[in-house]
């Protein structure tokens, strides 16, 4: 019984010395607004180069695509011994045109490869003289010319 009564004490001066010690429990609003203003501080400098970082990975995936699309039109050209037309497109590379007789596809899985990261569709221009394409994205702005984000990337 002697041993229940000690631990009992025991246990009402640790509950007593808890109840004292958690008037200074928790953080102050000075320390909260502190701790904030630091993670913005860090966000202020880290944002503009994860933003710049964003921006080139863009343009290198436009050119693995563009790279991607290439193969794909020099297979459809193997078994057909032209590229598509300017209305056939690159289109043509999923869905067979009606005169390719020899279509073997598809040489793309869906059209979404046909798209640049930025949403718009690539543009796909047959050389004059039927020796090779022009796959080519202007970028994120959609327009000819730029620089960084809205530079052209083409073959």
């Amino acid at each position: 019984m002697q041993i229940f009564r000690l631990i009992g004490r025991a246990e009402s001066k640790r509950d007593n010395e808890t109840k004292a010690g958690d008037s200074e429990a928790g953080f102050t609003l000075v320390e909260l607004l502190v701790v904030l203003a630091i993670i913005a501080l860090i966000a202020t400098l880290v944002a503009p180069q994860v933003l710049r970082y964003l921006g080139s990975a863009r343009t290198s995936a436009a050119k693995a695509q563009i790279k991607n699309i290439e193969s794909a039109l020099e297979l459809y050209y193997v078994d057909n011994a032209k590229y598509p037309s300017n209305d056939e497109g690159l289109k043509a590379l999923v869905t067979a045109p009606p005169r390719d007789t020899h279509w073997n596809g598809p040489y793309l899985k869906t059209t979404g490869g046909l798209n640049d990261p930025w949403g718009k569709p690539y543009t796909y221009e047959l050389k004059a003289d039927s020796s090779g394409v022009v796959i080519r994205t202007f970028g994120r702005d959609g327009k000819p010319d730029g620089t960084g984000e809205d530079q052209d990337v083409t073959n």
